[in-house]
């Protein structure tokens, strides 16, 4: 399992925001190249995500299923990236004063992820995601700037 952390300077409410709109996953899911396809009822569980993940020409479709939704508390996706199996990505948005401490874990469920799981892929993960929390709370503060 990779765990990745980050304060970011702005409300759970306004990082929810972020969070239940489904066409804007590209702008801070490292990886995502484009949104396919978002249901309306997004983030309601049940509801899916389709994307197009990869690097420069490699790309690969992937599906995400909301599995859990508490709004503005926590968010758990199943990722199905076939052929390399499916993940769980857990999303907690923790009150931090008026900030939110926002917690990801990753952990692989199903395919080859799970034989490789361990210290490399974790880090490989685990840097991805950092990128990826970093995007989400520049993103946060410049829309929170804007509504001040």
């Amino acid at each position: 399992m990779s765990r990745s952390r980050r304060l970011i300077l702005s409300s759970p409410s306004e990082v929810w925001s972020l969070l239940s709109d489904g066409d804007r996953y590209g702008e801070w899911v490292t990886g995502t190249q484009q949104v396919l396809a978002a249901d309306p009822n997004w983030p309601a569980v049940g509801a899916r995500l389709q994307v197009r993940v990869g690097v420069g020409p490699v790309t690969l479709d992937d599906t995400c299923v909301v599995r859990i939704c508490e709004p503005r508390h926590r968010l758990e996706l199943e990722a199905k990236a076939d052929p390399f199996g499916a993940a769980r990505i857990a999303m907690n948005l923790i009150p931090w004063g008026e900030n939110t401490l926002f917690t990801l874990d990753w952990h692989p469920l199903r395919g080859p992820g799970t034989r490789m799981h361990g210290l490399p892929v974790d880090y490989i993960v685990g840097v991805r995601n950092g990128m990826m929390l970093t995007k989400l709370a520049r993103i946060a503060v410049r829309e929170h700037v804007e509504h001040v």
